[in-house]
């Protein structure tokens, strides 16, 4: 097993507390009501246009900074542990989770949730915060058996690609008490493949597994034209490739370089294409909706080789892109 890279590390934090607005030369309040902070959780603030430029995963991440302001010897449980470590967060849960060992039953206040459990978890200290989390195992698992199957697989095809192994997660589970969501854990481990590079490409394997479409191999590599191209999904059999498209792959910060990549994307494009029978593109969006994917990659030539999981393709219906 390869050492897992440390949690990334934050920048300077922009929220503010309202406990030390005495040291600020404005009171929070009063900034809060001219629409200057927003109330990111009850004594603490963040500055309204830099968090209206959040994107929803990002927003809770934040969220769970502020609690560990709020809560500064609280141990972290599983998405909100997983903030902490920076694993991959799916849009804003609605909970911050703590763990607390002696409490006899589950208990929610506000937006917080304060699990209970006859297994302990052990405290690890963030490197480079004042927080305390469960272990990253512990974390990934917790975390996965409480998500959408296809969220849970994308946690683990993401601790696998950074080095932690099936074998340490299953002893995990094998020492846990907790029973709940041992199956869907037991799909995630067996589908799991450390290749995948991203939540979509991992979201989407899901739902292309589901639609009963054949098992792609990841990260293809193409030589063509003197270069270098890899694809998410490719089916060699059919000579058929699939595309999880990230559009934050195009962000630029001028108009230019906007241009020079997305032309680069598309002469990538033409020469994957000129190598395949077939080829097919979607996003996030159409990887929730199930059957934009399905539709794109009939059209590119794929077949069906068997039958829809109808009830799994459910469990990421109405979950917000």
């Amino acid at each position: 097993m390869r050492t897992p890279p440390r949690a990334p590390q934050r920048t300077a934090s922009p929220l503010l507390l309202s406990r030390d607005q005495r040291q600020l030369g404005d009171r929070l309040y009063a900034r809060a009501h001219r629409g200057e902070l927003v109330a990111v959780r009850p004594g603490v603030y963040a500055p309204a246009d830099w968090w209206a430029d959040l994107k929803p995963y990002e927003r809770y991440r934040e969220r769970v900074h502020a609690a560990v302001l709020a809560f500064p010897d609280a141990l972290f449980f599983r998405e909100s542990a997983a903030a902490l470590h920076g694993l991959p967060l799916f849009g804003e849960a609605s909970h911050i989770h703590l763990f607390d060992g002696q409490a006899r039953a589950t208990t929610t206040f506000g937006d917080v949730v304060v699990h209970a459990s006859k297994t302990p978890r052990a405290a690890v200290r963030m490197e480079g915060e004042d927080a305390l989390a469960t272990g990253l195992l512990e974390t990934i698992v917790d975390t996965a058996r409480a998500l959408p199957p296809a969220y849970g697989l994308a946690l683990v095809d993401a601790a696998l690609h950074m080095g932690v192994s099936l074998d340490a997660l299953s002893a995990i589970v094998a020492s846990d008490s907790n029973r709940r969501g041992t199956r869907k854990l037991a799909w995630a481990f067996e589908f799991a493949d450390a290749h995948s590079e991203s939540v979509g490409e991992s979201v989407s394997r899901a739902v292309i597994h589901w639609l009963g479409f054949p098992v792609p191999t990841l990260q293809q590599r193409f030589w063509s034209e003197g270069r270098e191209d890899r694809t998410d999904f490719w089916w060699p059999d059919h000579r058929i490739i699939g595309e999880s498209d990230g559009y934050g792959k195009y962000a630029a910060h001028t108009a230019t370089e906007a241009v020079r990549t997305i032309v680069a994307e598309k002469l990538r494009e033409d020469r994957l294409r000129r190598q395949s029978r077939g080829f097919a593109r979607w996003d996030w969006s159409d990887a929730h909706r199930v059957r934009p994917v399905r539709a794109k990659l009939l059209a590119a030539g794929l077949p069906v080789i068997g039958p829809p999981n109808t009830a799994m393709l459910a469990t990421l219906r109405g979950r917000t892109p």
